[in-house]
């Protein structure tokens, strides 16, 4: 039986996590090149949305902010060729941010408490639940100057911008894109459960999904709910992490009435610069997420996704902030492994940003169950797996 070592580890990157990050970088490249036409069709036909080409800092909406570009450039430069609207949750499933146009000068103010309306824009007898603690909602008196478009009926109900609505006209104008850009033969819109537009794209090397998903991109803003960082926190430094609050939060369509706080370029300012002090965080992240996709939780709908890992990984990062704590691969894999099966087997993961709220509050018990039992037979016999 071939030991656990680093010789082992070596050796499975090479073979298993680099073979596998290039096929799906391949596939993903395929897929932003898709839908930077498709959204660009989209944006022509319909002004409230941009091209994914304008995601995050390249954002039409801060286009007169140049030192907020300069500062991300910098931060990216010579580490990666990140694409800010997109996330790869699984190696055939990819979470895309559409960003809009027309909402500026956001603030946060006291919002009234009880909606009485529906989708439909009918009054309903109860008032429709409040939003979760990773949600919120969005009127349009929290922009100082929103452009008329989003008054409209189609999108906005007794002074809200309701994020159904919102996904709704963008589905319709991303049909009408599919056919005008002559990808009937390569797109095509999958049913998905609620407010989410889940396409199928074909690429050289096998079918990948994508959830496209409106978003509304708030560059220098950061969230009341995200106390962030926390007190007497060591990781990342005081200055990284007043970097990394100027780029703001996302708030994206992703249920009927809230919108969902995301903090995207947060996260990826984090990752991209989280072995500055010569550590191992990101290869024991490769490792792990390589276990995940082949053993653990396979498949393009798993109950475990690279955004959980990602998150665990910020966790235990702010609780060993030192380099020396991240020198030998073997030890560190083996430590996020324990403490993903904690936080599995106990159906509970902080996220980062907004700790009271449980990224796994809606996840299936029953895979939970079976995942934790995966990784459990890992963390007894690593080198059955990892060789």
């Amino acid at each position: 039986m071939p030991d656990f070592s680093e010789e082992g580890l070596d050796h499975y990157l090479l073979n298993q996590v680099d073979l596998r990050h290039r096929t799906v970088s391949r596939r993903v490249e395929e897929v932003l090149t898709v839908l930077r036409d498709l959204t660009t069709e989209v944006s022509k036909k319909d002004g409230r949305f941009q091209s994914i080409a304008h995601a995050g800092v390249n954002n039409e909406n801060i286009k007169d902010q140049p030192a907020m570009v300069s500062k991300w450039a910098a931060l990216l430069r010579g580490r990666c060729s990140f694409n800010p609207a997109i996330q790869v949750l699984t190696s055939s499933l990819v979470l895309v941010s559409v960003p809009v146009r027309g909402l500026i000068g956001y603030h946060q103010h006291v919002a009234r408490q009880w909606r009485y309306y529906s989708l439909t824009g009918s009054i309903l007898p109860t008032p429709v639940r409040e939003p979760e603690k990773l949600h919120q909602w969005l009127e349009l008196e929290s922009f100082t100057s929103p452009a008329q478009d989003w008054q409209d009926a189609k999108v906005c109900v007794e002074g809200d911008i309701v994020p159904a609505k919102v996904v709704s006209l963008f589905r319709e104008q991303l049909e009408t894109a599919i056919l005008t850009c002559s990808f009937s033969g390569k797109v095509s819109i999958l049913e998905s459960v609620g407010s989410v537009v889940r396409v199928a794209i074909e690429t050289v090397e096998g079918v990948m999904e994508a959830e496209l998903v409106p978003t509304v991109e708030l560059i220098n803003y950061w969230p009341k709910k995200a106390r962030w960082p926390r007190l007497l926190q060591r990781w990342p430094t005081t200055e990284r992490a007043r970097c990394i609050k100027s780029f703001g939060f996302n708030l994206m369509a992703t249920s009927n009435y809230h919108w969902l706080l995301s903090f995207s370029r947060a996260e990826q300012a984090l990752l991209v610069a989280v072995d500055e002090d010569g550590g191992c965080r990101r290869k024991c992240y490769r490792v792990v997420r390589q276990l995940k996709e082949d053993t653990w939780c396979p498949g393009t709908k798993p109950v475990i996704t690279a955004f959980h890992l990602q998150t665990l990984l910020f966790w235990c990062c702010e609780k060993f902030p030192c380099g020396r704590d991240w020198r030998c691969v073997k030890e560190c894999v083996l430590r996020i492994a324990r403490k993903l099966l904690k936080c599995v087997s106990q159906r509970y993961l902080r996220h980062y940003f907004v700790r009271s709220y449980n990224l796994l509050k809606y996840s299936n018990t029953t895979e939970l169950d079976h995942t934790a039992q995966k990784i459990n037979d890992f963390i007894a016999n690593p080198s059955l797996y990892v060789h």
